[in-house]
């Protein structure tokens, strides 16, 4: 990670997708063994299977083509739907008598970044399973192409993520970026200009994480390191309290009330940005957290925005999107392909604008962890999960303001997941008003990205 932070690179190469059936043979095998070492889960299980048996029927069968939709509030996501393919799916088809060509599985979309912090070896493991990776934040022609022709032309079906990224929240959906829907207008696209009579379908899926014990100790005790790594003072009349929402509750605001203050002074004094001050105006605390952290993110993004020459346009994630982009601009330079042929001085320049690319995307990184949370999730259903989940975004903002970028996420206790596999979306039914004009085209894209946020929303 270190050569990509601090030196200028050649452009990012296209990884692309190299299936073998053998090296996948092997992920099927020992995935049940490896979820239960190196993740929290002790269960996965899934509704509506028989749907996605009968869609995968059809797959075979020649007759349609279809797109996984798949919430992603973790990293674990992919291995939960892998567990699906490889154990749930054949399980309910040999139940219903149905016949199933072996392997199923999809063609994964992936993030191209995520071989840059993961691992180089990621990249390696997802071409081998038939992953295609795309460039988020920008047109990335190479990587659409990718993806495009495998909808069209792949063994098997896709599987992507419609919010761009993790957000953290089980039960927060993140606004769905319109890719999804491009993708499924251009597969019926290329499907009516080969005159194949295919169907394609997007299909939604929910997936919830919940805690199989109640592991309050586990979060009152991050609770403590993360009160004492921000400086703020122990109330030692709390420490003797039973560890339950309505004691936890009250540090919980007090902590995020602290770190905002800790950053609105970071920015005021270094960054000399106007915040607005509400802690008077508005009464209500979960509120005035809302309004405050809105005006702090929208700050923070505005510093690599102004560096990068940006406009702060659109939506929080898009706005993130555009600044990793930037970013990797400056980091992996076009005219860094022959990197032996540059003189010293030009290499020292050139990693010196990478390591200040670096520097503002932190600012980034930053908001990208904040921007579905509110200030009422936890009121507005009071639940383990959702407290959890909100801890455990503080821990991973204070581990990004330490640079810690080494240490694991707290595991605060044993986790089973529940997959819904929602009904199918038609992109073929709204493939004529698409097909109409370039305004048809947008509106059809629009329509679609819409009605899958809100199926999805309806998941949870």
């Amino acid at each position: 990670m270190s050569n990509v932070i601090y030196q200028a690179q050649p452009p990012l190469e296209f990884i692309p997708p190299k299936f073998n059936p053998l090296f996948l043979g092997a992920v099927h095998l020992l995935l049940p063994s490896w979820i239960s070492w190196q993740t929290a889960i002790t269960q996965i299980e899934a509704d509506n299977i028989e749907v996605l048996v009968d869609l995968y029927r059809q797959f075979q069968a020649g007759k349609i083509r279809f797109m996984l939709a798949f919430r992603h509030p973790k990293i674990d996501d992919p291995f939960c739907l892998t567990y699906l393919f490889s154990q749930l799916v054949p399980r309910v088809a040999r139940e219903q008598g149905t016949v199933l060509q072996s392997p199923i599985h999809a063609h994964f979309i992936y993030d191209r970044g995520i071989p840059l912090w993961a691992g180089s070896y990621v990249g390696w493991v997802a071409s081998r399973i038939g992953a295609t990776p795309i460039q988020r934040g920008k047109a990335d022609w190479t990587g659409l192409r990718s993806a495009r022709d495998l909808f069209a032309n792949g063994k098997f079906p896709m599987a992507a993520a419609p919010e761009g990224g993790t957000n953290g929240l089980s039960e927060k959906v993140s606004p769905l970026e319109p890719g999804i829907a491009q993708l499924g207008f251009w597969c019926a696209e290329d499907l009516h200009k080969d005159n194949r009579a295919e169907q394609v379908f997007i299909v939604p899926v929910g997936i919830k994480y919940s805690y199989v014990d109640t592991p309050w100790r586990a979060i009152a005790g991050l609770l403590s390191e993360l009160e004492a790594a921000s400086g703020l003072q122990i109330n030692s009349a709390n420490q003797g309290n039973i560890p339950c929402l309505e004691s936890l509750y009250p540090r919980l605001l007090t902590l995020a009330e602290h770190l905002l203050a800790l950053m609105e002074k970071f920015y005021t004094r270094f960054y000399h940005q106007n915040l607005p001050d509400v802690k008077t105006e508005i009464s209500d605390r979960n509120e005035a957290l809302a309004v405050r952290l809105q005006a702090l993110l929208n700050t923070a993004l505005q510093i690599p925005e102004q560096y990068f020459d940006l406009q702060a346009n659109g939506k929080l994630s898009d706005r993130c999107r555009r600044v990793e982009q930037a970013a990797w601009n400056y980091m992996f330079r076009e005219d860094f392909k022959d990197v032996k042929a540059l003189s010293p001085v030009e290499k020292a320049l050139g990693d010196r604008v990478a390591e200040e690319a670096n520097a503002r995307m932190w600012h980034m990184r930053l908001v990208e962890s904040f921007v579905v949370v509110s200030g009422n999730y936890i009121r507005e259903k009071p639940t383990l999960e959702r407290f959890a989940e909100t801890t455990l975004i503080l821990w991973q903002m204070i581990a990004r303001i330490k640079g810690d970028q080494t240490s694991q996420r707290p595991q605060l206790g044993k986790q089973q997941v529940k997959m819904t596999i929602g009904e199918p979306i038609s992109v073929s039914e709204r493939y004529p008003t698409y097909k109409k004009n370039r305004l048809g085209a947008r509106q059809a894209v629009a329509d679609l990205t819409n009605d899958l946020q809100q199926v999805m929303e309806e998941l949870i």
